[in-house]
């Protein structure tokens, strides 16, 4: 065993995934760690941020790899994950660990090549104020590299039942899988772009933190939303690159931060609608007012006798 691995057998996380008993679970997150990595190699030796860190794992692999970049910072929000990536990976040069806390520090604003998130972003109640975030964080031509995991679909059902297998055998947190209702689990084989298609469970930490587990998570949902701060350079899926998402087990997003034009274009876009909706609103104000045409009532008689007359 390599010293690499070594390393990387004590993280919590690693333990779970990569290292995982079951081969195909092991497989597919080695993939998408090797998929993260090859689009991260263009980040070498530049100053780089993994917001989510975890337990550490792939800014280890970063860094000890060929393309390591000059500086790399992991945040986490909790304290005992980070005193951990501390006591284990804190020896490593250009590498350190910090509690999401403290990037409101002017030393983080506007200076980071890139920001790195990996599975997060599924698991965030309100998702916005972290996109904004991530604008603070990124230098003028810095980058956003993101994955989340494709819970729509037919990947779905593959998932689900890779996971319920994994829960009779008592591999890593699947015992704790949620289940889908058949309502839920037809919406989300048809979910698309337009709206979130059923409602995700919500669980809370023990410091009193709520968060989302997979359940009912829309990544094309996302895509839209990445789409009013960013312009997409890339979309790649893991763990087979050359997959649609709409077959794969995780999508990738490389994005870059749109110029200030576009940003306003796309308010002016988004305030011209609520503009739209407002007059549509009060339009039908007007029509309740009796300032537009009435409402013909003189139908409704005959629509109730026809109602009570189907229901008999």
């Amino acid at each position: 065993m390599s010293t690499l691995d070594k390393t990387l057998r004590e993280g919590h996380y690693a333990k779970k995934q990569i290292f995982c008993k079951d081969r195909l679970i092991s497989w597919s997150h080695r993939n998408r760690f090797q998929v993260g990595l090859k689009l991260a190699s263009q980040f070498a030796g530049k100053r780089i941020l993994d917001y989510g860190c975890g337990d550490g794992s792939f800014l280890t692999m970063l860094m000890k790899g060929p393309a390591s970049p000059s500086a790399a910072v992991g945040v986490e929000r909790q304290n005992d994950l980070v005193e951990d990536c501390r006591a284990r990976l804190g020896a490593e040069v250009g590498l350190r660990f910090i509690l999401n806390d403290e990037l409101d520090a002017p030393e983080h604003q506007g200076v980071y090549d890139a920001v790195i998130c990996m599975e997060v972003l599924e698991h965030v109640m309100e998702i916005e104020p972290l996109l904004d975030l991530f604008v603070q964080l990124l230098a003028p031509s810095g980058k956003l590299l993101i994955s989340v995991p494709v819970e729509t679909g037919f990947p779905l059902l593959v998932k689900q039942s890779v996971r319920r297998v994994a829960g009779w055998r008592g591999i890593g947190d699947y015992p704790g899988t949620s289940s889908y209702a058949l309502g839920e689990l037809l919406a989300s084989m048809l979910a698309n772009a337009k709206r979130q298609h059923i409602l995700r469970p919500v669980h809370r930490n023990a410091d009193g933190s709520c968060f989302h587990d997979h359940k009912g998570f829309n990544w094309m949902v996302l895509r839209e939303t990445l789409a009013q701060r960013f312009e997409t350079e890339r979309m790649l899926s893991s763990p087979l690159t050359w997959l649609t998402p709409h077959l794969a087990s995780q999508v990738w997003f490389l994005l870059r931060k749109k110029h200030d034009a576009s940003i306003r274009d796309n308010a002016n876009h988004v305030n011209a609608k609520k503009i739209r909706s407002f007059k549509s609103k009060s339009r039908m104000g007007e029509r309740a007012k009796g300032i537009a045409p009435p409402f013909p009532y003189f139908l409704i008689p005959p629509i109730n006798v026809f109602l009570h007359s189907s229901v008999g």
